[in-house]
């Protein structure tokens, strides 16, 4: 299996080389190009670079990484999403000089970590959504936690490779002023205003918007060995448990309620959801972990390929589309080395199957617009090579490949080690 999957990373990877190479995407039905900017950041081979490493395609590895260091510029004027770039780029940068050592490549990650700080500037220290890579301008000053609070394990990794406290410090504070914004009973909203501090959408959940916030809080507790990261942690995911948890039909599931009290406003779970029982098995809450993670597996089985969004109390589908998404893979993983149970390697192959037969084109890997109709989209995110292919991958691969013991990955799957 951990060879098959590194043969469709290998078929999506050359369509992308021979159809888009140097832009950031490859559009799989046109076999067309997509940059997210003016300019391209090499967003796919950054995302995909450490999944080689992994792999140990290490000739591939080599020749891209020297590709990037040689092409790669962030002095652009170009305004970015600073989460997304964060995630993507300063993580896979930070992961892959980590893993070779390749210094060419920590000096961009200070370069671009030197360029995202501006955005910190807000009167909470929440950062702005956008920031200028040459200018240090900013906008959009309504954010959400997940996007506030999801820098601290890559620029409190850039802190201790380079001994400059800033990026740490910005970082965290960020995270920390997400928690102190929180509810009387310990909710945080989906969206809040970064120089009022006023949450402008008071929807309490673990989807997007909000999903890696709780993330970073147990993360960046153990890879900086956070007591603060802790404590706010542990805080969290008992109101979480608490208020957002559902049981229906004796499954466990995670709605929406009310960040202020607690009442349930609707009973929808999908794709970004799925991450959870892995962060759950992280702290070591394995039995909500598992009971979830079949919740998961059952959305997934409804149209043999998982949907955007299900509403779990009727079991129909909310919103069709499937965007190659990695995170009920990276349960999977998550569950199957903390439990050894073989049911999860029968798990990984079901997703496996169903990427195949409804997502490879002739060239790549396409999203899809449609599960219930199978219509495809073009569309194929670098994140597909940096999660939803390793995630696959170390499945199946021995258990040396990487360690969860020594390893923290990033939301977007880039290996961050204890090395300092």
């Amino acid at each position: 299996m951990a060879n098959q999957v590194r043969d469709e990373f290998l078929h999506a990877w050359n369509g992308y080389k021979q159809y888009a190479w140097g832009h950031d995407e490859l559009r799989p039905l046109t076999k067309t190009p997509r940059d997210w900017y003016d300019k391209s950041l090499l967003m796919t081979p950054v995302d995909a670079l450490d999944t080689m490493t992994v792999m140990g395609l290490d000739d591939e590895a080599a020749k891209t990484r020297d590709y990037i260091a040689k092409n790669l510029s962030f002095d652009q004027d170009i305004y970015v999403k600073n989460f997304e770039i964060t995630i993507r780029m300063l993580g896979g940068l930070l992961g892959n000089y980590q893993l070779s050592g390749d210094k060419r490549l920590l000096a961009l990650a200070q370069d671009l970590g030197n360029r995202l700080l501006p955005a910190f500037d807000s009167p909470t220290g929440m950062p702005y959504v956008f920031v200028n890579l040459k200018t240090g301008k900013t906008r959009g000053d309504v954010s959400n936690p997940a996007e506030i609070g999801t820098l601290l394990l890559e620029f409190g990794t850039l802190s201790k490779l380079t001994g400059n406290p800033v990026y740490y410090d910005k970082a965290k504070r960020a995270l920390v002023a997400v928690y102190d914004h929180r509810s009387k009973i310990g909710l945080v909203g989906t969206s809040i205003n970064v120089e009022t501090g006023k949450w402008t959408d008071p929807t309490s959940h673990i989807s997007g918007m909000i999903d890696s916030y709780y993330e970073y809080l147990l993360k960046a507790s153990i890879l900086f060995g956070d007591k603060d990261c802790e404590r706010m942690w542990k805080d969290s995911i008992v109101a979480v448990n608490k208020y957002v948890a559902d049981e229906v039909r004796g499954e466990l599931w995670y709605g929406q309620v009310d960040m202020n009290t607690g009442k349930r406003i609707s009973t929808h779970y999908g794709a970004l959801d799925a991450f959870l029982p892995a962060v759950l098995a992280l702290g070591g809450d394995l039995d909500r972990a598992k009971r979830l993670q079949d919740s998961s597996y059952k959305m997934w089985n409804v149209a043999g390929i998982e949907p955007e969004e299900i509403n779990y109390s009727t079991m129909k589908i909310a919103e069709p589309a499937y965007p190659l998404r990695p995170e009920i893979i990276e349960s999977t993983y998550y569950l199957y080395t903390y439990t050894n149970n073989s049911k999860y390697l029968d798990m990984g192959q079901t997703f496996f199957d169903g990427l195949h037969k409804f997502c490879r084109t002739e060239v790549a890997y396409a999203a899809m617009k449609n599960v219930e109709t199978k219509e495809m989209a073009n569309s194929m995110e670098s994140f597909f090579f940096a999660e939803t292919l390793k995630y696959l991958y170390l499945l199946y691969a021995p258990k040396s490949t990487l360690d969860l013991k020594t390893t923290v990955f990033n939301t977007e799957a880039h290996p961050l080690k204890k090395t300092w």
